[in-house]
């Protein structure tokens, strides 16, 4: 089924990219693979920083931004989440105020949020961590006693106060169509899936989609867990990447700890956070939110992984979470468990040996004028859109 985002033509009156939004020069076609997060902020940008006349995005679902891009911690990162990648943390501290600017109408900050450091099992202690967040300026401060005491003493080395928000996926959402309907020229055909795409001799770009043949001169896949899947109907070389099915619950809390949201790590620990999208929190847990793990390439079987995730099991491992988590906080016993959320969470093979979140960005993929793009966190992107820019301009 085709479809499209209505646009009146009206000129954007906020910013395309924090650099400024002035159109470079004028070009035809290009094409976005994806509707996500990563997939709507680029279409915006080709089309009002690099100057494309028109821009279509092919989204298989019938609404954008459904999967990954709603489907997670819906932590603004500063930082704090990465102290054994330094660049992830650093990019992520780099990239923050722009993020928190450009959206701030979807940036939830009313939440006292706490990390804690174990003394056991933890792949950094607090001595460390202070040393980390120094290094890429970082601020923190001692938690208040009435929350340090909230942590079990014998389990738990230190616990710091810290900024890092949430966002409100929906009301992001919103902002960004908002925006594409104000630039003009960008089309989202809904329901449509891109099967295959291939060079012509003129350097365009052929896809083939669920609505037809479409030519392009720029092409951008931006199909966060199926790159692969493209990638294999399309004879390009496959990206190394490690898939989990996972599961956050989503959980009310007791009253008293409503506007917290508390970190554990780093190591086989948790994290509860505010999730504005549902009024609730999501509780995901190092040991128990990932079901199932795979990876594409390395003689392994290629598996579509929203064909795996259709067929797998729905069991909850809520309990384990809670029986663990009420180890470190015995105040969260009192949660309940509201629903959960379940996506495929896809990341670079590489980055399961240091935990980095590193932008994936192959220009001439195979093919020319065909940039494959993933990023791990939202607020990253302006990586994705510096790239881009460069390329336009050495092009």
């Amino acid at each position: 089924m085709g479809g499209g985002h209505p646009y009146d033509g009206r000129p954007a009156t906020t910013s395309a990219y924090p650099n400024g939004s002035a159109l470079t020069d004028h070009r035809d076609e290009a094409v976005v693979v994806g509707g996500g997060f990563y997939g709507l902020r680029v279409a915006l940008f080709l089309r009002q920083r690099l100057g494309f006349r028109h821009v279509r995005v092919f989204e298989m679902l019938d609404s954008v931004m459904e999967r990954a891009s709603y489907v997670n911690q819906a932590r603004v990162h500063n930082g704090y989440h990465y102290p054994r990648s330094i660049l992830t943390a650093y990019r992520s501290r780099v990239n923050f105020p722009g993020f928190v600017d450009e959206y701030r109408d979807a940036v939830v900050d009313d939440f006292d949020h706490y990390y804690a450091i174990a003394r056991a099992h933890s792949k950094v202690n607090a001595r460390q961590f202070e040393l980390f967040c120094t290094r890429i300026g970082a601020a923190w401060r001692p938690a208040p006693t009435p929350i340090a005491a909230m942590f079990h003493p014998g389990r738990i080395e230190r616990s710091y106060a810290v900024r890092e928000p949430a966002f409100d996926a929906r009301v992001l959402r919103e902002l960004l169509l908002d925006r594409i309907s104000r630039a003009g020229g960008i089309d989202i055909s809904l329901g449509d899936e891109v099967s295959s795409i291939a060079a012509l001799p003129d350097g365009r770009v052929l896809l083939e989609a669920s609505s037809g043949s479409y030519t392009a001169d720029r092409v951008v896949g931006a199909g966060y867990s199926r790159i692969n899947v493209l990638h294999r109907s399309s004879h390009l070389e496959q990206v190394a990447l490690q898939h989990e099915i996972s599961e956050m619950a989503l959980v009310e809390l007791p009253p008293a700890l409503r506007g917290l949201g508390l970190t554990v790590m780093d190591g086989p620990f948790f994290s509860v956070m505010p999730f504005p999208s549902r009024g609730l929190h999501t509780l995901s847990h190092v040991r128990f939110t990932p079901r199932y793990r795979w990876r594409d390439g390395s003689g392994q079987p290629a598996l579509d992984p929203q064909a795996v995730f259709s067929m797998a099991d729905r069991t909850s491992g809520f309990t384990g979470m809670r029986a663990d988590v009420i180890r470190y906080v015995p105040a969260l016993a009192a949660m309940r468990q509201v629903d959960s959320l379940r996506e495929v969470k896809t990341v670079l093979a590489k980055s399961d040996l240091d935990d980095s979140r590193p932008i994936l960005y192959r220009p001439d993929h195979g093919i020319a004028n065909y940039t494959c793009i993933m990023g791990g966190k939202l607020d990253n992107i302006y990586d994705v859109l510096s790239e881009l820019e460069h390329d336009s301009v050495s092009a």
